[in-house]
């Protein structure tokens, strides 16, 4: 070969060499950077190219896939119940994106789980067509429901949880959304219904030719709202006092009353009680009637330290900072609930009672009950059962994993026992049950500065059925049509809470 010929061959394997080694570095490196780049329109194709999988409640799909006639979004996503479980699903749109759990398990609803592969081939081969994977939900249906249907026309929000696993059985926001107006085809009618969704918050403002609503229905207040607990709080507190040793149920706490008053240190101020029972009352009875007096009191005899170990060990004031915590997702993200440091005593006596700057979302509350039903063992919610392919065979199932043992059983048994009090002879009684042993209780919680704005209802509480059931449960109306004087945990929440428990244990 002569030379010119040769330098040309070697040329021409230079070029081949320098093709095939982009080639691989475009398709093997960066194949996964180019595939998820959001400019990548052709992953979007695909992956509304097929029918996605579903979200399951109880064995049943909430959610489908509908066939268009659009080339590019083949098949859309459709919301059977829409508001009821947006809260949980999230939602997904062509246009403005996904969130919750149709984000977080994408993998799998899409298909592109590499767990899903095989059965995606013989799927192909056997032409069935490519679909996604499902995700069973822990949701109890009627749970469920009952929560919806209690919180309808009101502000606020219901959790239930089950003692025993963790398993979240019931999660409910209002005002909430339908996440089919997202899921639409129409790209202007889409990002004009996330528009009006998010981005107005003139509250002054409601405007009829858009979704506006100034209370954010797409927030979820279960798990991303912390409230002033108010009375509700006092489970912590009473909890903290009996695993001390310095109280029983029957004890009766040194109260420092003046007048008939308890007035805040070096102040001409007092803290108010809203029954006239409560001096000299025990632990129990102060339970029972909500006395903030006597909780303030023992907070501060306690001290601040042991009232915060013990709202840390239900979970409050977890971060996510240290070696050994870990923020608390569902696997949605749960805003921490926070008791705080640094108080004066006057602080500590409205810290001690669930107000000044204790805040605490609704499912934190759930918590509490939870642990103090499961015998002082707190297991970590979740909302996700279990992953399936597409011919319903498991991929994985979340196991129970306990988050903290919050207090010893026999204090547990304690506070079980004096919530029971409160069902039955304070001022839980809207939550009674016929046949169903059910522990309860209410809080009034002050809000706005100077308590200028009506105040959050709650009502926190758990059933045990005669087979054995359990269930603990979390409600705060945050606005209602109620009047501010009939404004309270009893008339407000405790029948939300009592018609979710019902929904669970009794047949």
């Amino acid at each position: 070969m002569n030379k010119p010929l040769r330098r040309v061959s070697v040329f021409c394997l230079i070029l081949v060499a320098a093709l095939m080694l982009r080639a691989n570095w475009v398709q093997v490196v960066k194949a996964d950077d180019y595939a998820n780049n959001g400019n990548n329109r052709r992953a979007a194709y695909e992956k509304y190219s097929h029918p996605r999988g579903d979200f399951l409640v109880e064995g049943k799909p909430i959610t489908s896939s509908v066939k268009t006639d659009n080339r590019q979004y083949e098949y859309l996503r459709k919301y059977e119940f829409g508001p009821m479980y947006a809260p949980i699903t999230g939602y997904i749109s062509p246009y403005v994106g996904s969130n919750l759990l149709e984000k977080l398990d994408d993998d799998i609803l899409s298909g592109k789980d590499s767990r899903l592969f095989v059965r995606k081939v013989l799927d192909t081969v056997t032409n069935k067509g490519t679909r996604g994977g499902n995700v069973a939900l822990t949701i109890n249906a009627k749970a469920q429901e009952a929560a919806f249907n209690g919180l309808d026309g009101k502000t606020g929000a219901a959790v239930a949880i089950d003692p025993d696993t963790g398993k979240v059985l019931a999660m409910v926001s209002t005002p909430s959304y339908d996440p089919n107006v997202l899921a639409q085809n129409d790209r202007n009618a889409a990002a004009k219904a996330y528009d009006g969704l998010t981005l107005d918050t003139d509250k002054t403002r409601k405007t009829p030719d858009t979704n506006f609503d100034p209370k954010k229905p797409m927030d979820n207040r279960a798990i991303r709202y912390t409230y002033a607990p108010g009375s509700t709080f006092k489970l912590v507190t009473a909890a903290a006092a009996l695993s001390s040793g310095q109280f029983k149920p029957d004890t009766v706490p040194n109260v420092p009353l003046q007048g008939g008053k308890l007035f805040y240190p070096n102040s001409n101020q007092f803290l108010p009680d809203s029954h006239g029972e409560c001096a000299g009352a025990t632990l129990q009875a102060a339970l029972e009637m909500s006395c903030n007096t006597v909780f303030a009191s023992v907070g501060q005899q306690l001290s601040q330290e042991k009232v915060k170990a013990q709202a840390d060990a239900f979970g409050f004031n977890n971060f996510g900072k240290g070696a050994n915590q870990n923020p608390l997702d569902i696997p949605s993200r749960v805003a921490p609930s926070v008791f705080p440091t640094g108080l004066d005593q006057g602080q500590l006596m409205r810290s001690s009672i669930g107000q000044d700057s204790v805040a605490s979302t609704p499912m934190q509350m759930a918590m509490v009950v939870a642990g103090i039903v499961n015998n002082g063992k707190v297991m970590k919610p979740y909302l996700v059962d279990e992953l399936r392919a597409q011919n319903l065979s498991v991929l994985e199932k979340t196991q129970p994993e306990v988050a903290s043992q919050a207090v010893t059983p026999e204090v547990a048994q304690m506070l079980q026992d004096m919530m029971k009090g409160v069902v039955e002879n304070g001022t839980g009684k809207a939550a009674k049950i016929p046949g169903v042993t059910v522990g309860g209780k209410t809080g009034t919680a002050q809000r706005g500065v100077k308590n200028s704005e009506p105040p959050y209802a709650w009502f926190v509480s758990y059933a045990k059925g005669a087979d054995g059931k359990k269930v603990a449960v979390a409600v705060v109306v945050e606005d209602s049509d109620a009047e501010r004087n009939e404004v309270s945990g009893s008339s407000l929440a405790a029948p939300i809470a009592k018609a979710m428990m019902e929904a669970v244990v009794k047949k």
